[in-house]
């Protein structure tokens, strides 16, 4: 809280009981605002900064306890002093379940309503002046690198953070898109708001709309309730929609509206709700070719394109692996007193930087664990890698090392396609033209394929 008087609205349909109230607050030096009803309180918050509200629970129209449900519901975080004339240990109980900061009857106390005030805003002030230092604080992890790509990406991150602009993060599985969306979020003016991830691919898609813009109770089966959704919950700050080519065509189409007008609808309502939401999004397909074939609608893909960022993969930036390397085994140290004392030797880091990591940064955390675990001796040497890590030292080449060193059906077709069509350019010594007759391919489509796979001569 700032140096200005504390603004405590008063809630109460008793206009003597408002005046009564006024009187002694102000007279403490308080500012005070007065609600006669529900409808009241819900436009005065619309326009004034509250620091504290004394809410009656009897009133007409929608009573105390139900103003509190809907200001938890909407996330408003001052704290409520409930005051009753009809008090009862149930409807304390009620009210503080409901997050009542405290429970007075009528008439109240003078003392005792000036203690629990002072109480309640000094509170609310030491957990303000919390998250403000916790804002300040380092949430996520650096991003780990010295390649050009790597400073690219850190010096995009640094111009863009402070817009509004919309990214759309590219790459390979595993090359942290999701650590590059949550530095934006961290160097952004938001970054005191949510940020709120959807992985778009691991939900069903007769749910995402429900999860990303929430639903009415009765919207469906199994809708006993109301749900707040991604977009809500990101209100003020940011929602990253993971592997957002995926999206069914509905979730595209109402996520297109809900960009173009700043504002959602529930399922099941029809109320529109305005939102003010930074969209980051990521991808490791190619969405023109998703357009291409109908799988991805150009204009979304231009509404959240605005600003792009791609993100190599590893054994696009070799010079990175020693620094990320020797990053994962400190913080292993840092969390297990078992990896305390073990490094690498040159030729290991020279060896871990000649694997191409197919699953990129995820899979050098995991081998890096598992070389610390498995290791004989205080040092990891080159032999060490060469015999745990899971390509071995070598590049994969059967179908056996293929289902052996991926995890998902979609990255093992992957694989295997990769694979093909170098074997394919190899058979016919790398002419182009020549491999996508062979292999009964547009020449355009063998170009996109390459360039979709990183494959080089």
């Amino acid at each position: 809280m700032s140096d200005k008087k504390p603004t405590i609205l008063i809630t109460d349909d008793e206009k003597s009981i408002r005046n009564s109230l006024r009187d002694i607050l102000e007279f403490e030096d308080y500012t005070v605002l007065e609600a006669e009803n529900g409808d009241d309180v819900f436009d005065l918050l619309d326009e004034n900064r509250v620091d504290l509200m004394l809410l009656d629970i009897k009133m007409h129209g929608m009573d105390g306890i139900e103003i509190l449900s809907k200001l938890k519901e909407e996330n408003y975080q001052f704290p409520v002093i409930m005051i009753s004339g009809h008090g009862n240990i149930e409807i304390a109980v009620e009210a503080t379940k409901k997050g009542a900061f405290d429970f007075i009857e009528k008439p109240p106390d003078l003392n005792r309503l000036l203690v629990s005030v002072r109480n309640a805003l000094d509170q609310h002030r030491l957990s303000q002046e919390n998250k403000s230092i916790k804002s300040r604080l380092p949430k996520v992890p650096e991003i780990i690198g010295e390649s050009d790509a790597i400073n690219k990406i850190k010096k995009t991150i640094d111009k863009v953070a402070q817009t509004s602009s919309r990214v759309m993060i590219t790459g390979e599985n595993g090359t942290g898109k999701e650590l590059v969306a949550r530095w934006i979020h961290e160097k952004s003016d938001r970054n005191t708001e949510s940020f709120v991830d959807v992985n778009c691919a691991a939900i069903p898609a007769d749910l995402l709309e429900s999860e990303l813009f929430g639903h009415e109770k009765g919207a469906f089966t199994g809708a006993s309730s109301q749900r707040i959704g991604k977009f809500e919950q990101s209100d003020g700050g940011t929602l990253f929609l993971d592997e957002v080519g995926d999206m069914s065509p509905d979730a595209q189409a109402k996520v297109l509206r809900a960009l173009q007008e700043n504002a959602i609808v529930r399922v099941g309502g029809t109320k529109k709700i305005s939102v003010d939401v930074r969209v980051i999004s990521a991808t490791n397909k190619d969405l023109l070719d998703e357009i291409e074939t109908g799988g991805f609608r150009e204009d979304l893909y231009h509404r959240l394109n605005v600003i792009p960022i791609h993100v190599p993969p590893l054994r696009k930036r070799r010079v990175d692996i020693p620094l990320l390397a020797n990053d994962f085994l400190q913080k292993l140290a840092e969390k297990d007193i078992m990896f305390s004392g073990i490094s690498f030797t040159d030729g290991a880091l020279e060896e871990l930087k000649n694997q191409d990591w197919s699953g990129n940064v995820r899979e050098l955390q995991n081998g890096i664990e598992r070389l610390g675990l498995l290791a004989d001796n205080s040092e990891i040497s080159k032999e060490d890698v060469q015999a745990l890590t899971l390509s071995g030292g070598k590049k994969s080449n059967t179908f056996t090392d293929l289902a052996d060193n991926v995890e998902t059906f979609q990255r093992f077709k992957e694989s295997a396609e990769r694979l093909f069509l170098i074997r394919k350019l190899e058979e016919n010594d790398w002419n182009i033209s020549q491999t996508a007759e062979a292999i009964d391919i547009q020449r355009s489509h063998m170009y996109n394929k390459m360039k979709k796979y990183d494959i080089e001569r």
